[in-house]
């Protein structure tokens, strides 16, 4: 049984620290994984872990508009790769965070846009979270050869240990069989020893679990005008025009051609925003980022630019769009300027970039 040092972050005066601490990465042979009862399997047919004993498993819970999910579906997508010949199986569990998560034609193309080819199973109901006790959006499981939970990953980060605990149970059904060197980390940010700034964490939309700044407040289901502030606070959301404050977002009712503008303050080198055009049809939302246009340095896989010099995000759906990438890490206004009614927002993300003068310093 293997025991590492893991490093966890600690926030501290605006940025993350790690603390050392050990901990253990395989887990005895105590709790046998429940079998995967969803509501819809894509890329395949169903699969039972029944059938699947003598084979490592690594079960992904995951969403697609999780900014963490789609940090760490890289390393999940290159271990599928690298140890399928070794008697890996990968299983993604799709357990939606909003409700049009669950259209199962969504999630299918979301597969096909990610290049996810493994089979996934939609948890709409969430009856597999709740059996596997997960409470953050990404959890991986690894289940060996017989079974058995060994191992438990909570949140982003972690690779390097994680896939040293894979290939621990492969070598236990394998042991003659040679093992590749650890995944190299894909960012800077994944390396056990950067030290990383402290970006806003997720800012939720509606009235459920969003908390929105302007001093209109927020009526549940009701269409309310509001006013731009002209001052907007880190981690909450300020609007101008008609909105409507629904379950998970905020929506846009304004009549076509009437103003109106969305804003967040957001401290990170990257922002992410779960939004849905509120339509079939894409539709183009102009992006400022303090006060002016994005340029092809700090524009998101997103954005593109026209020939005027605005920069746009086509909304062909509702899920996760990156909209800027920016060179450093800082503290930036965003403003997005919805042209049709229907438009809503679902949530913000900033993402965290490594401290250059302490990277490797510890």
């Amino acid at each position: 049984m293997t025991v590492f040092s893991l490093f966890a972050y600690l926030p501290l005066n605006g940025y993350i620290f790690r603390k050392n601490m050990t901990i253990q990465d395989i887990m005895p042979r105590r709790m046998q994984a429940r079998e995967l009862l969803g509501d819809y399997w894509l890329n395949g047919r169903a699969v039972s872990l029944a059938d699947l004993r003598g084979q490592v498993v690594l079960l992904d819970f995951w969403d697609f508009t999780s900014s963490a999910s789609l940090r760490t579906l890289p390393y999940v997508l290159a271990w599928a790769e690298r140890y399928r010949v070794l008697g890996l199986t990968v299983i993604g569990v799709h357990v939606p965070r909003f409700a049009f998560g669950q259209d199962p034609e969504r999630i299918a193309r979301a597969l096909r846009r990610l290049g996810v080819g493994f089979p996934v199973v939609m948890d709409n109901s969430q009856l597999i979270w709740t059996q596997y006790s997960n409470r953050v959006w990404p959890t991986k499981h690894l289940i060996d050869v017989d079974g058995f939970i060994r191992c438990q990953s909570i949140g982003e980060g972690g690779y390097g240990p994680f896939e040293r605990s894979l290939q621990h149970l492969l070598h236990e059904a394998h042991p003659l069989e040679d093992l590749p060197d650890l995944l190299e980390p894909l960012r800077e940010t994944d390396r056990q020893d950067a030290v990383c700034y402290r970006a806003t964490p997720e800012i939720l939309a509606g009235y459920l679990r969003g908390s929105i700044g302007n001093v209109e407040g927020c009526v549940p289901e009701s269409v309310i005008a509001y006013a731009d502030p002209g001052i907007y606070i880190d981690g909450r959301i300020y609007v101008q025009g008609a909105w409507r404050n629904e379950r998970e977002c905020i929506r846009w009712e304004g009549a076509p051609g009437e103003e109106g503008a969305l804003f967040v303050r957001y401290r990170g080198s990257e922002v992410n925003l779960v939004v849905d055009p509120g339509g079939t049809i894409p539709v183009d939302v102009h992006v400022l980022q303090d006060g002016r246009p994005l340029t092809k340095e700090n524009k998101g896989e997103d954005v593109r630019l026209t020939a005027s010099g605005n920069s746009l995000v086509r909304l062909d759906g509702p899920r996760l769009y990156t909209i800027a990438r920016n060179r450093q890490f800082g503290d930036y206004l965003l403003r997005l300027q919805p042209a049709s009614p229907g438009f809503a927002l679902y949530s913000v993300t900033g993402v965290t970039a490594v401290i250059p003068e302490l990277f490797g310093s510890n």
